[in-house]
């Protein structure tokens, strides 16, 4: 049995292992979620989650941590920054003929990266104080991880339901390391900044911020071009605009992202030009092509069918050229039922706005 003074000792070495490692911050909180997780039903009990069948098919195992990892009594949390340097944001958005893909997934996949981290930290722990019970987690399982976050003291939740910190927006990715130690707990961060601003749910292009920190999937570009499977429904196609992975404008219009330093990790940084590659210049990716650019990507777990998906409706959201029309004409037979119906979708977008340039042209 470790002594109140060496647990609290403890306590202060994981937070400076974890920054040496690479963290921005390493919170420590208890297990009680009860809150969070009346809060998690109301919101599975409105069908938010559309799809996402995993955030209901747990029971309490998401809200209650000893009930996944049997013994835990503490929860060591931490986030790691991911802004890429010398990446534009807004930029790439305001540019229609080029893809936008998450800023989160423009480089290798971090949950392999943050795991061996925790591990690491996890070892570190281990030598000093002797075997003990742990269980590191990225995303990886059902884990309540933002509100452990802020329990843990590394932020509130913003109007767009992401964890906010006041030193670096909502750029970050988060990880947890469950443990049976019965370490001090931190503060939780109870203090809300958000005040009057409401500048996420204005930006959101699809309406998806449908009460302050509640959103509904279904309407989310995230969900759309990444968790669903089928077809994108037609009343969200313009709105997606060029965002074919994801969607970052809740967070990119949050006065505190200014605030968000740019990532250390090299393995975060641009691969294949993702940060600025063109919509045709993708569409025109083999599957074996998709295949061998995406390993160890976030990615990679949309397949190429709905790789091809999302790109042909930028493609349709693109100003009219004949490069973009020829590329979709180049998917128009395409074997997937679901990619033929989005191409379609898409020429007909073009042929209403080739007729618009010519018309234009005469007068």
């Amino acid at each position: 049995m470790l002594s109140d003074d060496t647990l609290a000792g403890l306590a202060d070495l994981i937070k400076t292992w974890g920054r040496e490692l690479g963290f921005q911050q390493v919170g420590i909180t208890d297990t009680q979620l009860e809150a969070h997780e009346a809060h998690l039903h109301a919101w599975l009990d409105k069908g938010y989650h559309g799809e996402m069948g995993f955030m209901a098919k747990h029971g309490t195992k998401r809200t209650r941590p000893a009930e996944l990892e049997p013994g835990t009594q503490r929860v060591i949390s931490v986030r790691m920054d991911y802004l890429p340097a010398e990446v534009e944001s807004t930029k790439v958005l305001g540019q229609p003929n080029r893809a936008y893909v998450s800023r989160y997934a423009l480089g290798r996949d971090y949950h392999k990266l943050m795991r061996k981290r925790l591990a690491q930290l996890a070892k570190q722990i281990e030598h000093e104080v002797g075997a003990f019970g742990y269980r590191a987690f990225v995303d990886s399982a059902p884990v309540m991880e933002r509100a452990l976050a802020q329990k843990a003291g590394l932020g509130w939740f913003g109007k767009n339901a992401m964890l906010l910190n006041p030193k670096a927006g909502s750029l970050f990715f988060l990880g947890e390391l469950y443990t049976d130690l019965p370490l001090p707990v931190d503060a939780p961060f109870e203090e809300e900044h958000c005040g009057s601003c409401s500048a996420c749910r204005t930006a959101c292009p699809t309406g998806a911020i449908v009460d302050d920190k509640v959103i509904d999937s279904r309407k989310c570009i995230s969900y759309l071009t990444i968790e669903l499977h089928g077809s994108i429904p037609v009343e969200y196609r313009r709105a997606m605009g060029n965002r074919i992975y994801g969607c970052d404008d809740c967070q990119l219009v949050c006065p505190f992202t200014r605030f968000t330093r740019a990532t250390q990790e090299d393995d975060f940084a641009p691969r294949h030009d993702l940060d600025r590659a063109s919509l045709v210049r993708l569409f025109a990716w083999g599957e074996e092509e998709f295949l061998a650019k995406t390993a160890g990507s976030p990615i990679r777990r949309i397949g190429y069918e709905r790789w091809l998906r999302n790109i042909a409706v930028g493609l349709g959201n693109a100003p009219w050229s004949e490069a973009v029309e020829t590329a979709l004409w180049s998917r128009r037979a395409y074997p997937s039922a679901l990619v033929r119906e989005h191409v379609a979708w898409a020429l007909e977008e073009q042929r209403f706005k080739r007729a618009t340039c010519i018309a234009t042209a005469a007068s």
